[in-house]
C-alpha cells in the first residue's frame, strides 16, 4: 500500500554517505557530550528537590534508579536502531523502514512538536535562571522584556529567552564540528560543578536526615519515579546525529547508553547527598542544590551551582535545538516537506535553512507565548516516540531478521515490552487537556501530509518513475 511504502536500509545509507548527506566529525566522546548535555539541566538542579520533598522522600534515590532502569530499556531500543541506520532524524528515519511513509510522517510531526516546545520550554527557563542570577548583582529588567506574553502582569516579550536561541543558533551555524566542541566544554563545567556539590555536601550529610527513609510508602516512590524519568528525557537526541558520526555502528550505543548511565549516576549521587544534608520537608524549592549549600554555609560553592545550572540549561537549550534542525533536514530531504528546506551549505555541510527555521520557531514560542501548560506536550511526544522505537525492534527483528545488527537489545521482546508498558503508564497519567492538544497537532499534520507530503515524497517519485525498485523497497 502506497501509504505505507518504506525505506530500504541500503537506500538509507545511500542517502547519508551521498551528496545530500552530513558531515561525519563525531565520534563517542561528542556523542556521550551530547546526551550528558541534553539530560543533565534543570531536572537535577530543581527535580531532585520537588520530587524529595512531594513523593519519596530520602526514598527520591530509589525514584530515580527505577526511572533510570525504565529510561534504559527505551535507551537499548534506541541503540539497535542507530547502530544498523546511520541516518539523520532518529525515531521519523527508524519508523520509515519499519513501519512505512505514513506511520513515518506521524512520528516526525509529533517529533517537530517535541522538539520545537522543548526549545520554546527551556529557553524561557533558562531566562528566568539567568534573570535570577543578574538580580544578585542589583541588575532588574523592565517587566515588559522580562518574560512571555502576559498583558495582566506587564510582560510582553522574553527578550533574554529571544537572545540565547539566537546565540545558539549561531553557534550550530559554525557547523558540527565546531559547535559540538562548544557543547563538549560546557558539558564538562557542568559536571564539574556537579561534581563540587557532591564532594563538599558529602561533608555535611547527616545519616538522620535518611529517616524516615520511605515517608510517602512505595506508591510515593513510584510516583516520584513517574516524574524522574522526565528528568532523563532527552538522550533520544543523541540519535539525531547517527549521519554525523564517524563509525557510527560502534559509536551510536557507546553515546546512548553510556550518556544515560552518566546521567544516573549523577541523579542518585546528587538525590543521596541532598537528602543527607537537608531535610526532605524543607526541599520543596526553586534552586534545592544552592539551597542545601545555603543551608550548611557553603555560599561560594552555591554561587558555582548557579553558574552550572545556567550551563546546564543552555547545554539541554542546544541539544534540542540540534536534534530540531536535523528532524527537519531529513524529513525536508524525504520531499514531505519542501526540499529547499534541506539544502546544505558547501564548506561546512550545514543545514544552514533548517537552523533558521529552528530559530524561528524557538523565537515565537519562548519570547511571547506563555508555555506552563503546553511543556507536558513535550513529555507526550517524547514518551509516543519512545514506545514507537520500541515496537519497532521487535517488528524488525521478524520481517528483516538478515539485517546486520552491530548491537542488539537483549532479551527481545521482554525489553521492548518493558519499554512500552512504562512509556505507556506516564502517558495515560498525563492530564485531558494535553492529549487533546496533541489530537489537534496530529490532525493538523495528517491535513499536510495529504495536501503536500504525500505527492512530494522522494520514494513516491522514484517509484512512479523508472528507477529500479530495489531504491525504495527491499
Amino acid at each position: 500500500m502506497e501509504l505505507f511504502r518504506k525505506k530500504s536500509l541500503d537506500y538509507l545509507k545511500r542517502q547519508a554517505t551521498g551528496k545530500k548527506g552530513l558531515r561525519k566529525a563525531m565520534g563517542a566522546f561528542d556523542l556521550t557530550m551530547l546526551g550528558v548535555g541534553a539530560v543533565i539541566g534543570t531536572g537535577i538542579f530543581v527535580l531532585t528537590g520537588v520530587v524529595a520533598a512531594e513523593n519519596a522522600g530520602p526514598a527520591i534515590i530509589l525514584s530515580f534508579i527505577f526511572s533510570g532502569l525504565a529510561c534504559a530499556f527505551a535507551a537499548l531500543c534506541y541503540s539497535e536502531f542507530a547502530s544498523m541506520i546511520p541516518a539523520s532524524g532518529s525515531a521519523y528515519t527508524y519508523s520509515y523502514a519499519t513501519f512505512g511513509e505514513l506511520i513515518a510522517w506521524i512520528l516526525g510531526w509529533d517529533l517537530i512538536l517535541e522538539y520545537g516546545l522543548a526549545c520554546a520550554v527551556v529557553a524561557s527557563g533558562w531566562s528566568a535562571y539567568f534573570q535570577e542570577l543578574i538580580r544578585g548583582f542589583g541588575i532588574q529588567l523592565p517587566a515588559w522584556i522580562s518574560g512571555a506574553y502576559n498583558p495582566a502582569k506587564g510582560a510582553y516579550v522574553d527578550i533574554l529567552a529571544v537572545a540565547i536561541v539566537f546565540i545558539l543558533s549561531l553557534v550550530l551555524m559554525t557547523g558540527v564540528k565546531q559547535s559540538s566542541r562548544i557543547n563538549d566544554i560546557m558539558v564538562v563545567v557542568k559536571i564539574s560543578v556537579v561534581v563540587l556539590f557532591i564532594i563538599v555536601g558529602a561533608f555535611y550529610v547527616k545519616p538522620s536526615n535518611w529517616s524516615p527513609f520511605m515517608p510517602f510508602g512505595f506508591g510515593g516512590v513510584m510516583q516520584g519515579a513517574a516524574t524522574a524519568f522526565l528528568a532523563y528525557i532527552g538522550f533520544d537526541a543523541v540519535s539525531s546525529a547517527s549521519e554525523e558520526v564517524r563509525n557510527p555502528q560502534r559509536n551510536m550505543p557507546i553515546g546512548i547508553l553510556s550518556s544515560l548511565g552518566i546521567c544516573m549516576i549523577l541523579y542518585v549521587a546528587v538525590s543521596v547527598v541532598l537528602t543527607g544534608m537537608v531535610p526532605y520537608t524543607k526541599l520543596g524549592v526553586g534552586d534545592p542544590v544552592a539551597f542545601a549549600l545555603r543551608f550548611v554555609h557553603q555560599d561560594w560553592v552555591a554561587g558555582f551551582v548557579s553558574l552550572g545550572a545556567i550551563l546546564g540549561i543552555t547545554t539541554v537549550l542546544f541539544v534540542m535545538m540540534y536534534g530540531q534542525t536535523r528532524l527537519f533536514f531529513a524529513i525536508s530531504r524525504d520531499g514531505l516537506l519542501p526540499k529547499g528546506i534541506s539544502k546544505l551549505t558547501e564548506k561546512t555541510k550545514t543545514p544552514t535553512r533548517c537552523i533558521l527555521l529552528t530559530w524561528l520557531m524557538a523565537t515565537v514560542f519562548s519570547a511571547v507565548i506563555p508555555l506552563n501548560e503546553l511543556a507536558e506536550l513535550t513529555n507526550i511526544g517524547t514518551l509516543f516516540a519512545f514506545i514507537v522505537v520500541s515496537i519497532g525492534v521487535p517488528v524488525l527483528r521478524i520481517t528483516r531478521p538478515k539485517i546486520k545488527r552491530n548491537f542488539r537489545v537483549p532479551l527481545v521482546p521482554v525489553v521492548s515490552i518493558l519499554a512500552i508498558v512504562s512509556c505507556g503508564y506516564l502517558m495515560v497519567n498525563l492530564s485531558q487537556t494535553t492529549w487533546i492538544r496533541f489530537a489537534v497537532w496530529f490532525a493538523f499534520g495528517l491535513v499536510i501530509y495529504f495536501a503536500y507530503g504525500y505527492r512530494h515524497s522522494e520514494i513516491g517519485i522514484l517509484r512512479r518513475s523508472a528507477k529500479p525498485d530495489e531504491l525504495v523497497k527491499e
